[in-house]
């Protein structure tokens, strides 16, 4: 027992394995295996490699956006001059990534809260019985108007009326208006902080540039007319309805060249506002918000209410880092590594199953062992592969021609490894 346990160690540690192989002389199977390998060759080097950069490390990056109009809007309505700076026509006023300008608005001032007839047209009634509170969406008074034949409501008076938008809208100004975008990303993994106010843009370039997708790529500060001509749409046509703005700050970068090159590229998306052109939402289209500016006036409340319709920015930042990194670059090899093996079990399965002479090429890739010879060896207390040495010794005694037995050494053809 004590014997066989220390030759099983012993053939453990102190042996090596290497399996057999068959070197076969077939053009088509030849030909197979290698369009297979160059295939595969082909996808490692041009697909892993080259386009999914699988030898390097990859990181999104922590961002901040700030941002900043500037300009002035005129208006003259029914004989009333009106100025419009950033505190008035921007919403929020406080910088974020996303804001509305507004270009259009329907004023209603002097609201007070009190009863007073519903608009032409809504809710129309011929009696008091047609006026039953809770009937219709505002809150009635149970009366009817006969100047107007409308119902009484209980609501900020006068009421407002939407039905007619300003056209051409009230602040085409706005197309002069200037965008400032501030853009900071940090790269966790690679320990690396860029900002859109890259090498060479300065305060005396801020100050005179002006974005140009050809001649100024880089200057942040961009014409909100220019904005919305590379996004698709028609200035009078979203000033006049609203509309949505999509202004994506891509930072793709490949960190194994200088940081230097890591440079942001701006994109513009018309994201909703024009019916004619891209707006599939036919139902609601353009984008608009009320606005209240509440004041007292002899101890009264009262307010004046904008309907805004503006141009809604949403500034997305994209950003994907790269890096040379070993493991990756491991694991790539070693993936290619071994879809090589398709080759083989592709070409293994042709010449098993598909070519006319399968059965000889079964006869040469497998040996099978015979029962009767295996209980003869050990009959003779022998290792098998010493039995099978002796009865090849015995044949070539006896002059018998192996050349014909597809299961012997002489019916194959090995590897020059092999047979040394």
């Amino acid at each position: 027992m004590k014997s066989q346990i220390t030759n099983a160690l012993s053939d453990f540690f102190f042996e090596y394995e290497t399996p057999r192989q068959v070197l076969v002389r077939n053009r088509r199977v030849g030909v197979v295996c290698r369009l297979i390998q160059l295939g595969v060759l082909a996808y490692i080097i041009g697909w892993v490699f080259i386009y999914e950069k699988g030898y390097q490390s990859s990181d999104t990056a922590v961002s901040s956006v700030f941002s900043k109009m500037k300009g002035v809007g005129y208006t003259n309505v029914t004989g009333t001059e009106r100025i419009w700076d950033v505190a008035d026509y921007v919403f929020p006023p406080q910088g974020d990534s996303s804001f509305v300008v507004m270009t259009n608005y329907i004023i209603t001032e002097g609201q007070k809260m009190g009863n007073c007839p519903e608009l032409p047209g809504k809710h129309n009634c011929s009696s008091d019985a047609d006026c039953e509170g809770g009937s219709f969406k505002r809150q009635m008074t149970g009366k009817c108007v006969n100047t107007t034949k409308t119902c009484e409501v209980l609501a900020w008076c006068p009421v407002e009326d939407d039905n007619n938008i300003p056209d051409p809208p009230l602040l085409m100004s706005a197309e002069n208006y200037t965008l400032f975008i501030k853009n900071s990303v940090t790269f966790p993994l690679f320990e690396v902080t860029r900002s859109n106010l890259v090498e060479g843009i300065d305060n005396n370039y801020i100050s005179k540039c002006l974005y140009d997708q050809e001649d100024s790529p880089l200057c942040p500060i961009f014409k909100l007319g220019d904005i919305v001509k590379m996004s698709g749409f028609n200035f009078e046509t979203i000033a006049k309805v609203g509309g949505a703005i999509g202004i994506v700050i891509d930072w793709t970068c490949n960190l194994d060249f200088n940081v230097k090159h890591c440079k942001p590229m701006y994109n513009f998306h018309g994201l909703y506002g024009n019916p004619d052109e891209k707006d599939k939402a036919r139902a609601s289209v353009g984008y608009n918000f009320r606005f209240a500016k509440h004041y007292m006036e002899d101890k009264v409340q009262q307010r004046t209410l904008l309907k805004v319709f503006g141009i809604r920015i949403d500034i997305i930042v994209q950003s994907l880092a790269r890096k040379f990194d070993i493991i990756p670059t491991l694991t790539a090899i070693g993936s290619g590594v071994g879809i090589f093996g398709v080759a083989t079990v592709v070409c293994d399965l042709v010449l098993l199953y598909l070519l006319p002479k399968r059965e000889f090429y079964k006869n040469m890739k497998f040996k099978y062992t015979d029962t009767q010879t295996q209980q003869d060896s050990e009959s003779l207390g022998l290792d098998t592969g010493v039995y099978y040495t002796i009865e090849a010794n015995a044949r070539q005694v006896h002059g018998i021609d192996k050349s014909n037995d597809p299961d012997s050494e002489a019916g194959s053809t090995e590897t020059e490894v092999s047979k040394k």
